[in-house]
């Protein structure tokens, strides 16, 4: 299998979350919460390099730098939307790694993502054409609004998922799909924009996307529960 090497866009101020510091820097256990992100890929033997992409170096940000690892480096080139951010990072990689590497682009604030739910992924695309994600179907009913505030129709769900990463492409091709569409969401909808069928692999309602601070309330929930049932407890 081609190397694997990880992208996670860290960069961001957390508006929406509030607080002192950048989201990704708040605690969560005790340490910052991409110290867990990180972990989780530091601990798997097929990951060759990680690169969190800040908007600066953690040093020139005023913040200790979580995490010690010789396979953590981190970008110091993130820009102000997700896909600019990844862009960048990747034409900072291109003369690094050859164009079939593959590449698993993570969201810093999904700490909770299980070991199995990444092997899942890698096993399931390490020979696919294309690349995939990881995703969930869609169980809750879905309501458009309108103007008012009030429900305008109710959406059929079938065949919806909800979209989680990481997200895994060959860095060549996603390189190219991000300069076709730059206002890309996630990585996914760019190579869907050159026509491509990303590979859609289960994943699980516990990888959750820390967004408001009562999320990180469920993030400790269930890194303890995972914690207890690593133990035995």
């Amino acid at each position: 299998m081609s190397p694997c090497v990880v992208i996670i866009p860290a960069g961001g101020s957390g508006s929406r979350f509030g607080g002192p510091v950048p989201k990704q820097f708040s605690l969560l256990d005790g340490v910052p919460l991409l110290h867990h992100t990180l972990r989780i890929f530091d601990a798997h033997p097929r990951i060759f390099k990680i690169y969190p992409v800040l908007s600066a170096l953690p040093e020139d940000l005023g913040l200790a730098w979580p995490f010690s690892s010789t396979r953590v480096q981190p970008l110091a080139c993130a820009g102000p939307t997700r896909a600019q951010t990844v862009l960048n990072a990747l034409q900072s990689l291109q003369s690094l790694h050859p164009p079939d590497t593959w590449v698993l682009v993570h969201d810093a604030a999904r700490p909770c993502l299980s070991r199995a739910a990444l092997d899942r992924l890698i096993q399931t695309l390490q020979d696919d054409p294309v690349g995939g994600l990881l995703a969930i179907p869609l169980s809750d009913t879905l309501k458009r609004q309108n103007d008012h505030d009030c429900v305008a129709t109710t959406l059929d769900r079938t065949g919806l998922w909800a979209a989680q990463t990481p997200q895994m492409f060959r860095l060549g091709s996603l390189l190219e799909a991000l300069r076709a569409h730059p206002a890309a969401t996630d990585e996914s909808s760019a190579l869907e924009g050159m026509g491509l069928e990303p590979r859609l692999v289960m994943g699980e309602i516990t990888n959750l996307k820390v967004t408001w601070p009562a999320d990180l309330i469920l993030a400790q929930a269930i890194l303890e529960v995972c914690h207890a049932h690593r133990s035995g407890i």
